[in-house]
């Protein structure tokens, strides 16, 4: 497994009083797959995330990347926030190409890893362009090309199609799926939208009302050989959507 969380916890201090946010949260992520976590509001899911990524230590249990325990920041793990933070006074190619710019080591092979995707997915014409003459869809591809730059094997997702209108939002994370498939990684999305994690998950990780813990684990299994878009016309979307939502409704 290459992301390992083996009874986390997590109590961090308030203004006036200690917060449990998480409370002994153990799954796995095995090599090139994608998971979604779902949960009520406010209920650590982004925590979470800060926690795999080195930002957050947990108050209990163990966090594992490649079989390292996670004790800080690792060019392993790229994050994607709800946001895109492209600089709107850099062209596209001075934000995507950020990464290798800050970072000596591979940054030759960071400037023709990036130069390459964006050729790839349909972006090199835009690339003197600044951010504000794109898209919202092609600006959150953008900002997924910055974190695939450094070539991360683990991808954090925290809710990035959220602030996309609904056709935007189908359009683009089924662009973004087919990205991250093509290029082998494994990625963990957070997200409200039960019907987008149906679309695009391999598993999917339900999680309670705070402290966080894991109710439920659905294998979509049946799915995984369709793309996103098709998986909402397939007759088990509904069971499973209606499960996950039951779920919530009772735990949340």
């Amino acid at each position: 497994m290459i992301v390992q969380l083996d009874q986390i916890d997590l109590t961090y201090q308030s203004p006036d009083s200690q917060v449990e946010a998480l409370r002994d949260v153990s799954f796995s992520l095995a090599q090139g797959e994608f998971v979604s976590l779902v949960g009520p509001s406010g209920c650590g899911k982004s925590t979470l995330l800060s926690v795999i990524a080195g930002l957050e230590q947990p108050s209990g249990g163990r966090a594992l990347v490649d079989g390292e325990a996670v004790t800080g920041p690792s060019p392993k793990i790229g994050y994607m926030p709800q946001k895109d933070q492209l600089f709107p006074w850099r062209t596209i190619w001075a934000n995507v190409t950020l990464g290798p710019e800050l970072h000596r080591a591979g940054r030759k092979e960071g400037m023709e890893r990036a130069k390459d995707l964006l050729d790839r997915y349909g972006l090199a014409e835009f690339a003197h362009k600044t951010p504000s003459q794109l898209s919202g869809g092609m600006r959150q591809r953008c900002a997924l090309i910055r974190t695939l730059a450094t070539d991360p094997k683990i991808l954090l997702l925290d809710e990035p199609f959220s602030a996309l209108d609904y056709q935007t939002r189908l359009s683009v994370s089924a662009d973004i799926y087919a990205i991250i498939r093509q290029e082998g990684k494994t990625a963990l999305l957070v997200t409200h939208d039960i019907s987008e994690s149906i679309s695009l998950s391999d598993r999917i990780v339900v999680l309670s009302n705070r402290p966080a813990t894991v109710r439920a684990i659905y294998d979509l299994a049946e799915l995984r050989h369709l793309p996103p878009l098709e998986r909402r016309d397939h007759p088990s979307f509904r069971h499973y959507f209606n499960a996950i939502w039951k779920e919530l409704d009772t735990h949340g």
